[in-house]
């Protein structure tokens, strides 16, 4: 039978564990009531770059479609530029007459012309022995008297007329001999330069209007159809460098302190369902248009917000543009 000191120690020990119990309720409820938990939601990115073309044209071929992954110089499009091509001919054109032109000035006259200028001098040679001789015979009869002083001059500048019509001749001669002047050869030679330099470019162009992969990636977007017409630096698809990944948040600068530009921590894509490890390495404000939050209700200051940037430490073969990276941040109230 049980004492009534028995009974009463009984009733102390319950009391006793109703309180433990109730101590630690409290203890478990104030550690939780006292922390919030609150969920930084970030985007994947990749670096995109986007192909176009230095010259306008139709879109003649795709060889990719989007999805498609391609490597470094593989052939996404090519373009259809009938101007382009008419240039090239002009520039064609113009390269082989300044060709020719250099040729001509490096090889000098041709042996037909020598000969012809050859000839001429010859021919003016003679003219002179023959105003020589007439001169010579008028002057004789001037000086008897026998001609008028107007017959002597005229006769005077007949001689004087053919020594200078032989000097000239034989300038030609010697002329066609030597060939065309240093000047006149280092000028064909720089027309010659001037012209290639415009077929070059001409074929750059021409190069243009086949589109290559600057580097490798996955085709994301296209964006003008087969036969339409694209201007100068039009973009015509977009190409995503898969392997070059990172997440964008945006925080209040209230909680930076916990996230400065080095740490690693983890983050949740619901997309893939798994957790990866991602280290901070660009922090930069967005800006006055930005949405700020007021810390107090009568707002006396404001929290401005930060672009941060985070990359995986490990390349995810799965993470895509656009999907949504979860931070889950703990901190008491």
């Amino acid at each position: 039978m049980t004492t009534v000191k028995e009974q009463r120690m009984n009733t102390y020990l319950a009391l006793a564990v109703l309180i433990g119990v109730i101590a630690v309720v409290c203890v478990i409820g104030i550690i939780t009531f006292n922390k919030e938990t609150e969920y930084l939601q970030g985007q994947a990115e990749v670096t995109e770059y986007r192909v176009s073309s230095m010259v306008p044209g139709r879109i003649m071929e795709y060889r990719v479609k989007a999805g498609d992954h391609v490597r470094k110089g593989d052939t996404l499009a090519i373009l259809e530029s009938p101007q382009v091509e008419a240039k090239k001919a002009q520039a064609e054109a113009v390269e082989q007459q300044a060709l020719a032109l250099s040729a001509k000035a490096k090889a000098g006259a041709r042996s037909q012309q020598i000969d012809a200028a050859y000839e001429m001098w010859q021919k003016a040679k003679v003219g002179v022995d023959i105003a020589e001789k007439s001169f010579n015979r008028v002057s004789n009869l001037y000086q008897e008297g026998v001609v008028s002083a107007q017959k002597y001059d005229e006769v005077k500048a007949q001689l004087d007329a053919a020594i200078a019509t032989e000097k000239a001749a034989e300038s030609q001669y010697k002329l066609a001999l030597s060939g065309a002047q240093k000047e006149d050869k280092e000028m064909a030679a720089a027309k010659v330069l001037q012209a290639q330099g415009a077929v070059a470019e001409v074929n750059s162009y021409i190069d243009e209007t086949v589109l290559t992969a600057y580097a490798d990636g996955e085709v994301t977007e296209i964006f003008p159809h087969v036969g339409e017409l694209v201007g100068t630096g039009a973009p015509i698809m977009n190409v995503a460098q898969m392997d070059d990944q990172w997440a964008t948040f945006n925080m209040r600068e209230d909680i930076l302190k916990d996230y400065p530009v080095g740490t690693e921590f983890d983050a949740y894509v619901p997309a893939l369902d798994r957790t990866i490890r991602m280290k901070i390495n660009y922090m930069k404000d967005v800006g006055d248009f930005a949405a700020w939050k007021a810390t107090k209700e009568t707002g006396q200051y404001d929290l401005k917000t930060f672009e941060v940037r985070a990359t995986p430490l490990a390349v995810e073969s799965d993470l895509r543009p656009g999907m949504s990276v979860i931070v889950k941040k703990e901190h008491s109230k």
